[in-house]
């Protein structure tokens, strides 16, 4: 009965996981052509080291981690902030973080484009500011700096959320129990505050890297060719003229490759904190 009962989770799996799965497989294994050449070969996967497509790949990790960095950095005392407000106000403050994840995510990055563009509100508020002579302009946009504040924008939600979720959950006594030790407040945060929230810190960077890896929709238009990421050039491979499915597929594997070991990395620090708490 209890195997019955699994039945519709496994055939949903094997419909719109697996066998989309072997299909990229079957596909990297070709060889290009019109139609794709069915015979087995490793060829594809020796072109990803391609010095173009190794330098996509290096920046693309360069990328997400940047992104996660900067997320943790302003997510964790956004959370902390929040948390230390009163009932009313931190409700508040947690459904603005929302704000990010209301709008169409094409208009966002359109809306990013105004900001960081030549004559932008980046560029005239430095002009008003006296940063900037009359006749110079500040352009942002198409640098892996715009790439990765457009990142940061989409998916600090993501890193707020499970901080501030165990951030909720602590027991603010055992800081207190700690000052009265004799214990700073710098170091009640690091030896105490930190540790316990450690769950919500892999969560959120895990929530924040992996979507950040294979994002496409910002390098594009906020970076442009010269910082095209992964997911740019497997888009490319799919959609541009000439098109080139193996080599696509094999790189639509070396990201899923790379997401797995993110999430293995995960469970192995998440596991190596729980023995320490």
């Amino acid at each position: 009965m209890r195997t019955w009962c699994l039945a519709p989770a496994a055939l949903w799996l094997g419909i719109f996981a697996f066998l989309p799965l072997g299909i990229v497989v079957a596909i990297s294994l070709t060889e290009r052509g019109s139609p794709m050449t069915w015979a087995f070969t490793l060829h594809n996967y020796a072109r990803i080291a391609d010095p173009l497509l190794l330098t996509i790949v290096a920046r693309s990790l360069w990328t997400a981690c940047a992104t996660t960095a900067l997320c943790l950095a302003i997510g964790y005392p956004l959370a902390y902030f929040i948390v230390q407000r009163g009932p009313h106000l931190r409700t508040m403050l947690y459904f603005l973080t929302l704000v990010p994840l209301w709008s169409n995510s094409l208009v966002l990055t359109y809306a990013w484009m105004v900001v960081l563009r030549v004559d932008g509100v980046v560029d005239q508020a430095a002009r008003w500011l006296g940063w900037l002579e009359t006749q110079a302009s500040l352009n942002w946009l198409y640098t892996p700096g715009a790439v990765v504040a457009g990142l940061v924008y989409w998916y600090l939600p993501f890193m707020v959320y499970p901080i501030y979720s165990s951030l909720e959950k602590f027991d603010w006594r055992l800081v207190e129990a700690a000052q009265d030790l004799g214990a700073s407040r710098v170091t009640a945060f690091f030896k105490v505050l930190l540790p316990l929230t450690w769950p919500g810190i892999l969560a959120g960077s895990l929530l924040v890297f992996i979507p950040a890896l294979s994002n496409f929709v910002v390098p594009q238009f906020l970076g442009g060719a010269k910082t095209a990421l992964i997911g740019n050039a497997i888009q490319e491979r799919f959609l541009s003229q000439p098109q080139d499915w193996p080599l696509g597929s094999a790189l639509a594997l070396i990201v899923i490759l790379l997401i797995s070991l993110s999430i293995w990395a995960y469970f192995k620090f998440a596991h190596e904190g729980h023995a320490v708490g």
